[in-house]
Order: structure tokens, then sequence, then C-alpha cells
């Protein structure tokens, strides 16, 4: 994905931990969302440090900007970075760190074991993180005399989300749409409101929503 691009992409709602035993071998696996590659760094340097008596602590991580990196960290080339990368880019998921610690229960489990423990810790953590679509949106700022209260606000809540509301001598609110949708909610609130009430753009960003909602 290209960094001047704004799509939609898939990433985790929030941080998770999960734990994998196999042949006494305890696999730890993290997901967290994050934005750059100086913040999954950062993450991954403090888990390094809280885990310092792990055999390993492996990761990968996938960004929207491009960047990509994974580490097998000691571990056999191919058996543990890798497989978690391929978690990432199968779910086809941005912006997001994984890390899987591994204590060596005293048990070889083989290339083809390890591809496999990694992979199920990876792919763990990522489900246990739950997915959101980041989707570009607008924000608007509507000003509104009271007697035009029920007609925008109705608009509003049809078209997206309305993030703060001010009642003053007029009603200010901030409201946030798709940007796909933006047009079309400009004209449904001229429409509504005969041309009286319209929306000034303020702003622009990505906000996640939960993949079930199909506005």
């Amino acid at each position: 994905m290209e960094p001047s691009e704004r799509k939609p992409f898939l990433t985790v709602a929030a941080a998770s931990e999960t734990e994998y035993v196999v042949n006494r071998s305890r696999f730890i696996g993290r997901c967290f969302p994050v934005t750059d590659e100086a913040e999954a760094l950062s993450i991954l340097e403090r888990i390094r440090k809280q885990h310092w008596d792990a055999t390993h602590n492996c990761f990968a991580y996938r960004l929207k900007s491009g960047a990509a990196r994974f580490s097998d960290d000691g571990e056999p080339q191919g058996t543990a970075g890798l497989p978690m990368m391929e978690v990432l880019t199968k779910r086809n998921v941005y912006d997001l760190l994984v890390v899987s610690t591994r204590y060596f229960g005293g048990i070889l489990l083989g290339a083809g074991g390890l591809v496999r423990a990694y992979t199920r810790s990876a792919s763990d953590a990522v489900e246990a993180a739950g997915l959101v679509s980041m989707e570009p949106c607008t924000t608007f700022r509507v000003v509104m005399p009271y007697p035009y209260r029920n007609a925008v606000f109705g608009v509003l809540e049809r078209f997206g989300t309305i993030e703060s509301t001010d009642y003053g001598e007029k009603i200010t609110c901030t409201f946030r749409c798709r940007s796909k949708n933006a047009d079309v909610f400009l004209k449904a609130l001229s429409d509504r409101t005969e041309g009286r009430i319209t929306a000034e753009a303020t702003g622009e960003g990505y906000f996640g929503f939960p993949l079930t909602e199909q506005n």
C-alpha cells in the first residue's frame, strides 16, 4: 500500500496476549496496533526487557506505509519470523506488531513443529486482538439554529458519528463520516434543510469501524 493512498485497510482493534504450550515449550503471543516503525521497535524492546530470560523473542510487523520486518531471533532460519509474517499477509492486515516469546521446554520441535507453533502463536494473538476496518473519514463542523435540530440530527445520525455538540446561541456539532459518503451527506443535508444549513470540512483522517458496519 502506498503511503499517499487513502484507502481502507484492516488492522487490530486492541492489544492482546495469548499463550500456547507444546512439548513443554511455552509460546506467549502478543499483538499490538502500531502507527510506525519507531513505535513497533519501542514495544519490542520493552518485551525483550520484560522477558530477558526467554529463549527467543521472535516478531513481525507490517505497516500501511509499506514497511515490513520480521526476525527469527536465533531460531532456525525461516521457522519463526517468516511464518508470523505470513499470518499478517494472509489476513491482509497492516499497522500491527506480533511478538512470540518462547521459553524452551527441553524437547526439540523440529523445523515443521516450530513453523506450526509460531504460526499458531501469531494467529491466536491476532484473533484475540480483533479486527477493525480503518477507513478514510472527513470531519465536518455544522452550525444550526435550534429549530433545525431534529432535521439536521436526523441526517447526521444517518451518515456518521456526532463527535461533540455545543449548545450555545446556536447548536454547533462536530461530525465525522466516511469520506466516500461525504458528497451524498452534503446533498442530503442541503435537501433536508432546503439549503439553509451547510457543513464545513475541518479535517481528514483514518477511523476504525467494526467489520459488521456497512455504511
